[in-house]
């Protein structure tokens, strides 16, 4: 062995045991090794930032914002208003999202179907009351698992088919892989669901301050128009999509106030007393249809300039104190919008727009991002620590899914790299409006992009140095005298093991040879040693870095380095019992 390859194994076994360790962040864990590897000379300086330019880096920053914008949109809460608006128990909701990952990452690439599902699964741990956590990491796998079922998948199986073809001039098809995949899939899903409670239940350990501030329930209204969903409705079912976080003090129809009867049936042109938190407000305001208190602003009213609603506090000295919204005309005279009121500790009985505002009351007020600034400072309001609220926005329901169609059309016919075509997605919900550049920019894990850009030279060094070709050297003198079950399960567990430190595709490169070697040794047929290469590298449960989908998730569920051994490692286990039959008895080797 020689010293760079010494170099490279001790940097790589230390930085895992740093992640493990769990004292310092991932980030910065990735940070030193890459550091460290430069310093021994093992990483050329040159190579040393070819990370940040990497696909996987492009992939998982734009599926991030790709799906913050499809959670802006509200069509998922929609959806699931449709289809299921009794889910609330955890164990349905975690076979729906588990199912329909799996079967959509089968025919789209697993990190579209992934970032389109996952608002899905925050909606759902709002409803049950359970940890996002819970649902996310299952989901990935799940993500992975589908993606073995056909050839367009997953990139090892695309990859081992082209190999196939140079080796024995033939490849696999589109649904050769379906057999196998589909029983590991189906195995895999019903292991996950009796397994679930090894998913630690964490927290965003980078949480946006919507997740960090609790603020007090605000108070609104909103009018039913004629075409609103809401028309011939109970009040009860109105108020359904906010899920108990909100409450309606009174209806006023035709001048005169009515008690908030929950049977109630709600009419055009009653205007609803709404109390609630501002996420509640926006899905009953969403869903029903509801007209805001206020002008609605549905263009910019400037050029460029996006539409956003912020928190604000009333100063001693502010021109509001005294006065009512409507004695104001805060839109006509200031351009903003009055969206709801929080008065702490009192519930306010009076229409918004008839409100005395006083000071120490906190407001939601919508307005133009480049002119919001100098008018709250005009009108004496003091912002509070800015946090997303929709309440209010202008959303275009259908526009991102078709936008997130047409990327993963594209890169599933081949006609535009997968990187590519989801960075023209994350543009394309920039420039349609989608989503504000403000929001895109937080959607965006700045620590999970370092720590990939960080890792991937570092990870490198196993190829650049030989250390890939020590192992396959290694493994072939231990593997060549077992039985063919034997050498089918070590080639897919040293599939496995490689994987994290190796792209999926670059280790089915790296193993396919060695594979067929062995079939060709023991006079056996290759196609189940090279299934089994591409299983192992599409079965990537052990680390948030081996796979895209896996680091999708690790920003947004909290979790650790260490979280994922704890369900992806019996997961790894029943894999390799499921698929080595299932391998022999699809994939004959005599």
């Amino acid at each position: 062995m020689s010293t760079p390859q010494i170099l490279s194994f001790a940097i790589i076994l230390a930085m895992m045991a740093a992640f493990v360790w769990g004292r310092l962040r991932y980030d910065v864990v990735a940070c030193l090794a890459l550091l460290i590897a430069i310093a021994a000379g093992i990483v050329p300086f040159d190579k040393a930032f070819s990370g940040f330019s990497d696909d996987i880096v492009i992939i998982v920053g734009s599926a991030l914002v790709v799906s913050a914008a499809v959670a802006r949109s509200g069509i998922i809460n929609r959806a699931v208003q449709r289809f299921f608006p009794n889910m609330s128990a955890f164990m349905p909701q975690m076979v729906l999202l588990l199912v329909a990952v799996a079967v959509m990452s089968a025919f789209i690439k697993n990190i579209g179907a992934l970032a389109i599902m996952m608002p899905m699964a925050f909606q759902f741990s709002r409803r049950s009351g359970v940890p996002v956590s819970r649902y996310l990491m299952p989901m990935a796998f799940a993500a992975l698992l589908g993606g073995l079922m056909t050839q367009i998948g997953t990139s090892p199986n695309i990859v081992v088919s082209r190999m196939r073809q140079e080796i024995t001039g033939e490849s696999f098809t589109m649904f050769d892989f379906t057999p196998v995949g589909g029983i590991l899939t189906v195995a895999g899903i019903f292991f996950l669901l009796a397994l679930h409670k090894l998913v630690p239940v964490r927290t965003n350990q980078n949480p946006s301050l919507d997740e960090a501030l609790e603020l007090g329930t605000y108070s609104s209204d909103a009018t039913v128009t004629n075409g609103s969903g809401a028309v011939g409705k109970s009040l009860n079912a109105l108020l359904k999509p906010g899920h108990g976080d909100i409450a309606a003090t009174a209806i006023i129809r035709d001048g005169r106030r009515m008690a908030p009867l929950p049977d109630i049936t709600v009419k055009a042109g009653d205007t609803l007393l709404l109390e609630g938190t501002p996420t509640a407000l926006d899905q009953v305001t969403e869903a029903a249809g509801l007209k805001l208190s206020g002008k609605p602003m549905q263009q910019a009213p400037a050029a460029g300039e996006d539409i956003a609603a912020v928190e604000v506090v009333v100063s001693t000295d502010s021109r509001l104190a005294g006065l009512s919204a409507r004695r104001l005309a805060l839109f006509h005279s200031y351009g903003i919008n009055l969206l709801a009121v929080n008065r702490q500790g009192k519930r306010i009985s009076e229409r918004l727009s008839e409100v005395t505002l006083a000071p120490g009351d906190m407001l939601m007020v919508q307005g133009g991002m480049k002119t919001l600034p100098s008018t709250l400072q005009e009108l004496g309001l003091l912002p509070l620590a800015q946090r997303q609220i929709l309440l209010g926005t202008k959303r275009r329901a259908y526009v991102p899914l078709l936008v997130l169609a047409a990327a993963m059309i594209a890169s599933a016919t081949g006609a535009i790299p997968v990187a590519t075509a989801f960075f023209a997605a994350a543009v394309a919900m920039l420039l349609l409006r989608v989503i504000p550049l403000a929001d895109a920019y937080r959607a965006v894990d700045g620590p999970i992009l370092v720590m990939l850009a960080a890792l991937i030279p570092v990870a490198d060094t196993l190829r650049s140095t030989g250390g890939s070709e020590l192992i396959a050297g290694w493994l072939g003198s231990v593997a060549s005298g077992l039985p063919t079950y034997g050498a089918l399960a070590m080639i897919l567990l040293t599939a496995m093991a490689v994987t994290p430190f190796l792209n999926n595709a670059a280790t089915v490169l790296v193993m396919a040879p060695i594979a067929v070697s062995f079939a060709s040794a023991l006079d056996y047929r290759p196609e189940a040693f090279l299934m089994a290469v591409a299983i192992g590298a599409g079965c990537d449960f052990l680390t948030p870095i081996g796979h895209q989908c896996n680091t999708l998730v690790m920003g947004p569920g909290g979790y650790r380095f260490s979280d994922y051994p704890r369900l992806g490692l019996p997961l790894s286990l029943m894999i390799v019992l499921v698929s080595v039959p299932a391998l022999l008895y699809v994939w004959p080797v005599n």
